[in-house]
């Protein structure tokens, strides 16, 4: 039987933190930040494709998260997770490069395409936070009362974060047995559950996006926005003010597809990130 390589097989030291990494194919150098709450899992289907598209596909898990060191005393805000990306640029010798950002991934992607544009050949977004958003009600509560869902027990502490995890999807019965545990690792247990609600929920801010309206007409490169029409958590209407805010954006919409849209849609979107590098490579 095939295993298939682990999608983090190095890492980097930035800011004096330690980063987990992977590097998969040759080519055309692709960047994947993934968002909340997940980690790499959640580009295992595609990472494949790319490589076989021609693509050096570039991952980590971003600080506070995943496999990623989670430092008691860390800024992990979309603001400088913005400048963690921009130091592994630096560090893996990437000029320039595509980026595909995921839910607060591609907030820190865009928040990096303001300031360094000249780094980036194209941005793809899937299902992003913007303007005024997020948090979510269900995500608005855990963040206004994150001390207190910090010190909840596990068993309840899991059980909401499965809940969680199956709004994400469309297809809920892909969030659940092996998969679903593998989401629930890196935010479970003594470690993970308070490491969750510092680092991650805690940070679940508009703060970081109510700019965008002004910030996003001065983008010039290419934008594509990827979404899922049943996001439970992001609703398409955003996606359309987007388009609006952003020169020349493209919005491609996926039926019964969620907020995970790479769970639910995995060959679509691939396929859609594919052609869009392409075409943008050949001109």
């Amino acid at each position: 039987m095939n295993v298939p390589p682990p999608l983090l097989n190095g890492q980097a030291l930035i800011n004096g933190c330690r980063i987990a990494t992977g590097i998969h194919g040759a080519g055309t150098p692709l960047v994947l930040v993934h968002g909340t709450p997940a980690h790499s899992i959640i580009w295992r289907e595609l990472v494949p494709l790319f490589v076989r598209a021609g693509f050096q596909v570039r991952l980590y898990d971003l600080l506070g998260f995943g496999a990623s060191e989670r430092p008691l005393h860390a800024d992990t805000s979309v603001a400088a997770q913005a400048g963690i990306l921009l130091a592994l640029l630096d560090h893996w010798q990437l000029p320039r490069t595509h980026l595909f950002g995921h839910d607060i991934g591609g907030a820190i992607a865009l928040r990096l395409a303001f300031e360094h544009a000249p780094r980036l050949h194209s941005l793809t977004l899937a299902d992003i936070p913007s303007y005024d958003s997020w948090p979510s009600p269900t995500w608005k509560d855990m963040r206004d009362n994150h001390a207190h869902h910090a010190l909840q027990t596990d068993s309840v502490h899991r059980s909401a974060m499965a809940r969680q995890l199956k709004m994400a999807v469309f297809h809920k019965e892909r969030m659940r047995d092996e998969l679903l545990e593998r989401y629930l690792a890196p935010l479970c247990g003594v470690v993970g559950q308070p490491s969750f609600y510092q680092h991650q929920v805690a940070h679940y801010n508009a703060c970081y996006t109510m700019d965008f309206a002004q910030e996003l007409p001065r983008l010039r490169l290419p934008v594509q926005l990827l979404w899922g029409v049943e996001d439970e958590w992001q609703p398409v209407a955003y996606a359309r003010r987007l388009q609006r805010d952003i020169p020349g954006a493209a919005v491609h919409l996926y039926e019964q597809a969620g907020h995970f849209l790479m769970e639910d849609a995995p060959l679509p979107v691939a396929a859609q990130v594919i052609e869009f590098i392409q075409n943008i490579e050949r001109n």
